[in-house]
């Protein structure tokens, strides 16, 4: 197929010494950002490690693997709090994945009218300017009296199971989970409808074309097209859910007896 003149004319113009001297320095400036992104980061890390060498050679690796806190014997563990914000935060992320992909879909999707889904996703972007502390006051004195009867249920009919062995009495490890599902969600739900929207409609429009139905274009080709967005702000959620202090501290229950009991009161590591 022969090219068109414009095409042509373009292939063969040569480019000046100025222009490729400009797309070399561009090229040598994006490298040195990206290695001095990684050596910030490793920096990081060596101040962090630098830091608590004290405690390494004190503790050692029982720091970590026993939950003992005196400050009086100077006996300290961890291994409390690391787990309360491991599983607090995973089961966080079990939650608002699904619900912030889902929402994502929903807002990006023509299943109702623009104008509805640009005030809803306006609506669900406002929950993360919600500080913190406000957030932990209403899981204290709303989420968590609400969801006290059904968590007894759970233990009632489940408790022959460890996660559920433990008879809620208040805060504890599930609430703690479910105000970090509400503090992440956002941040899912946003940049996940924002990967979708960058998405080229083509690709909608060639699934629709081969015979797919609309769930079978968003599966097949929307969300695989967009999965590494998603998956960068799924990392960031979980930054976040691990890096909260003030609303999980209100509700988790600040206990250091270990339990795998989803309804026990535990740690979060912020807390220590």
């Amino acid at each position: 197929m022969a090219r068109s003149p414009r095409l042509e004319l373009f292939a063969l113009r040569r480019r000046s010494a100025s222009e490729r001297a400009a797309d070399r320095g561009f090229q040598h400036l994006a490298v040195a950002l990206a290695g001095a992104v990684g050596l910030l980061v490793f920096a990081i890390l060596l101040t962090v490690f630098s830091g608590a060498w004290e405690a390494i050679q004190t503790f050692g690796l029982s720091f970590i693997t026993t939950s003992d806190w005196d400050p009086i014997s100077e006996h300290y563990g961890a291994f409390t709090a690391i787990y309360g914000t491991l599983v607090s935060s995973g089961v966080a992320l079990l939650i608002a994945v699904p619900l912030g992909v889902g929402t994502a879909i929903f807002l990006t999707e023509n299943i109702i009218p623009k104008g509805i889904r640009e005030v809803l996703g306006v609506m669900v972007e406002l929950l993360a300017a919600i500080p913190s502390v406000v957030l932990g006051l209403w899981a204290i004195v709303v989420m968590e009296p609400f969801l006290r009867p059904f968590l007894t249920d759970l233990h009632r009919y489940l408790g022959w199971i460890p996660l559920f062995s433990t008879e809620p009495q208040g805060p504890g490890m599930a609430p703690a989970s479910l105000i970090l599902v509400v503090m992440i969600l956002p941040i899912i739900t946003a940049i996940s409808r924002d990967a979708l929207r960058q998405v080229p409609d083509g690709l909608r429009q060639a699934a629709y074309g081969i015979g797919t139905t609309r769930w079978g274009a968003i599966f097949q080709v929307m969300l695989p097209a967009a999965i590494s967005g998603i998956t960068g702000g799924v990392m960031l959620a979980l930054g976040r859910a691990m890096g909260e202090t003030m609303a999980v501290t209100m509700i988790i229950g600040n206990s250091n007896n270990f339990s795998f009991s989803l309804l026990a009161p535990t740690l979060f590591f912020q807390k220590i």
